[in-house]
């Protein structure tokens, strides 16, 4: 069945609906500076639980902000980086930053 399409008042809600919550914003940031593994995020951020990574990530790959590569290797080998979509993020991402009081 078929999602029915949301509407936004403003361009806002509908940006945060893709990049809003606490870890979201950590993870794309952190991806500004290149790929990224499952365990380079959990150094990065090391009070996000697994279950919430995964959960984050599906999410933003799923909105096609963050792209999934799998390689076929033993042990397995998978890589998260952004988008040309979540490129489109990096300048903002970094003002939060700056806006926030640190070098970026």
């Amino acid at each position: 069945m078929l999602e029915p399409i949301k509407t936004y008042n403003t361009a806002v809600e509908a940006t945060l609906e893709v990049i809003g919550g606490k870890w979201k914003p950590l993870i794309l940031f952190h991806l500004t500076f290149g790929k990224k593994r499952n365990g380079e995020f959990r150094s990065l951020m090391p009070a996000i639980t697994q279950k919430v990574l995964t959960q984050q990530l599906r999410e933003l790959e799923r909105d096609e902000v963050v792209e999934r590569t799998t390689y076929n290797v033993v042990p397995p080998k998978v890589e998260y980086e952004l988008t040309e979509y979540g490129w489109s993020l990096k300048e903002i991402l970094h003002l939060m930053c700056r806006w926030g009081g640190y070098p970026c």
